[in-house]
Parts: C-alpha cells; sequence; structure tokens
C-alpha cells in the first residue's frame, strides 16, 4: 500500500448482473489528513465504490484496503475507526433523533456506556439539532435527516470519515453549516472521503479530489492542481455587450454568453496569462499569450468598444471538467 494512504484501489470493478459495469477498473488513492472529493455525475460508479470500500458490496475484480487494511476481508478490524453516510441515514422513524442517537451508539461494541448521553449530545450540538432531539425522525425534513445521520457516524473519534453526498437536502445555509464542519474534522486530524456531484462542494472545501464519469477515473490529485491545467475564460466588462460579441467572434473567441454588461468566452487557442505585465520572463510563451490578449484588448477599443475590465477569469474545477470529459456538470445542484 502506498505510504500515507487512508484509501487505496487497484484495478476495482464492479460489474452487475446483466454486464452492467458501474466500477471499470478503478484505481484511488487518498491521502490522510486530506479532505478528498469523490467527484461525478450521479451514476458515474462513485456510491458502488463506496459500498465496495465499507464491505457492504464485493468487488467483480481488483482490491481495496482501507486504513491499511484489506476489504471487504478485514472489514470488522476497519469499520469501527470509520464514520459513514452512505445513500441517506436508516432511521427509526418512531423514535426521537436523540433516542436514534442512542441507539446507534449502543450497538457499537467499542462504545462506553458510562458516556453515551455526552456523546449523543456533542454529537447533535455539532451538528445544529440539538433544539429538535426530542422530535421523533419521521418528522424531520430530509435536511434533518441529514443531519442525524451525520451525527451518528460522529459518535466516536474517527480516523477516517466517508460521506455520500452529505448535503443532499440542504438548504444553503446548511450547505454551508456541514462544509465548515468537514473543515473542522479535517483540522482535528480525521480523512474525510466526500462524494459529491457538486463542483462548487468539492472546490470549496476540499484539498484533494478525483474525477469519475461513466464508472472510469478520469483524474486524480490535489484540486489547485486539476483546476491549473484548465484555460480560464476571458471576461469583458463594458457597455457595449453587442459590440463586443461581434468584434470577439470575428477574431475567434467562441462559447460567448452575455450576462449584462459581463462578456465571456473561450479565447482563441494560443492566448492565455493574463492582460497585465510584461510578461518578460521565461522562454517567451507568457509574451505571446500577453500579446494575443493585448491584441483582442486593442481590437475592442479600436472598433468603439467601452472597455471597462478586461482579463481571464480563474479556471475553475468545472473548466477542468469540461476539458477532460467533454461533459456538462451540475455546478450547484
Amino acid at each position: 500500500m502506498t505510504e500515507g494512504a487512508v484509501i487505496e484501489t487497484r484495478g476495482l470493478t464492479k460489474q452487475y448482473r446483466g454486464g452492467q459495469l458501474a466500477v471499470d477498473h478503478l484505481d484511488l488513492t487518498v491521502p490522510a489528513g486530506s479532505v478528498f472529493g469523490f467527484l461525478g455525475p450521479n451514476g458515474s460508479g462513485k456510491t458502488t465504490t463506496i459500498r465496495m470500500l465499507m464491505g457492504l458490496i464485493d468487488p467483480t475484480a481488483g482490491t481495496a484496503r482501507v486504513l491499511g487494511e484489506p476489504v471487504p476481508r478485514a472489514v470488522r478490524a476497519v469499520l469501527p475507526h470509520v464514520g459513514a453516510l452512505i445513500e441517506g441515514p436508516a432511521l427509526y422513524g418512531h423514535m426521537t433523533g436523540r433516542d436514534n442517537l442512542l441507539r446507534f451508539d449502543a450497538a457499537d461494541p467499542t462504545a462506553d456506556p458510562r458516556s453515551r448521553g455526552a456523546r449523543v449530545g456533542a454529537a447533535l450540538e455539532r451538528v445544529g439539532l440539538t433544539a429538535a432531539a426530542g422530535k421523533k425522525a419521521k418528522a424531520y425534513s430530509l435536511g434533518m435527516k441529514q443531519r442525524l445521520g451525520l451525527a451518528a457516524a460522529l459518535l466516536q473519534p474517527r480516523r477516517l470519515l466517508v460521506l455520500d453526498e452529505p448535503t443532499n437536502g440542504l438548504d444553503p445555509q446548511g450547505m454551508r453549516e456541514i462544509r465548515a464542519l468537514v473543515r473542522e474534522l479535517a483540522a482535528d486530524g480525521t480523512t474525510v472521503f466526500l462524494s459529491s456531484h457538486l463542483l462548487d462542494e468539492i472546490e470549496q472545501v476540499c484539498t484533494h479530489a478525483a474525477v469519475m464519469t461513466r464508472g472510469r477515473l478520469v483524474t486524480q490529485g490535489p484540486v489547485a492542481e486539476l483546476s491549473a491545467g484548465a484555460r480560464g475564460r476571458l471576461a469583458v466588462t463594458t457597455p457595449d455587450p453587442a459590440d463586443a460579441v461581434r468584434i470577439l467572434k470575428e477574431l475567434g473567441v467562441t462559447d460567448l454568453v452575455v450576462d449584462g454588461d459581463l462578456v465571456t468566452g473561450e479565447p482563441p487557442t494560443g492566448s492565455g496569462g493574463s492582460s497585465g505585465g510584461s510578461g518578460s520572463d521565461g522562454d517567451g510563451g507568457g509574451d505571446r499569450e500577453t500579446t494575443d490578449l493585448a491584441e483582442l484588448n486593442a481590437a475592442l477599443v479600436h472598433g468603439g468598444v467601452r472597455v471597462r475590465a478586461f482579463g481571464l477569469q480563474r479556471a475553475s474545477l468545472e473548466d477542468a471538467f469540461v476539458a477532460l470529459t467533454g461533459e456538462g456538470f451540475d455546478v450547484a445542484g
């Protein structure tokens, strides 16, 4: 196993009866201490992978190790150190939120019954459910159920926390709170493996990410490096957007989009860098890119377009995903 890896798979494959290949030869490495985003559209194989890692289903081929141990063979030794929220929490609807957690804690053979109440109270407070702890779970909203499931995963200190779409059903404020909680857990030393179909969720909270599509791994690595490989979009702020679009289109700018006084588009191949600075360092490539952008700017001005701002937007994880796969993606749900 790779040194410092909390999760590692090699050739991990799951093929269902009928021939459906849900996960296709997955080689994944999750570094210890990371917040690792497992990113892909719904149906890309994320949940199937997680279910194999947790020993819930057997792989068709390949191997997986979690916390250094092979799964599913050593899953009983691994799971006490792993908190998981997979495909939504399984709750007892007739019981209160607090009683649900008391039962979950009692089912853990490693849990000290003498401190059970304190653990449950701390978990409820951490996910913002203290005020609703006495309400029956069947009366909880979907977002509250997600929070309660997360609280169950946090009853004990965990080396690894596996979260499958943890903000599903939450309002924007709830999403922000869960993301802040994930960051706190990572700061405390817990490795967090977070599956999501939301690009901005991964970009805001994760240090590393892997991109899945159609059961296959497209890329993995630090989030900053994944987005660094993609070009940013040209952005022009002007009170003359129609004229700007006409001129930029003539100069080879594609995928032009107008939003009020903001015009964005894909710059011609070879354009890049920044419109500012001399670009004198390096081998001259920066000079060419800067000149290309300067020429676009000059053409706009020469054409009578009043340019208030001009430059390249920072490339996002969405840009990287589209560049890698040619597919669109959910950005914010």
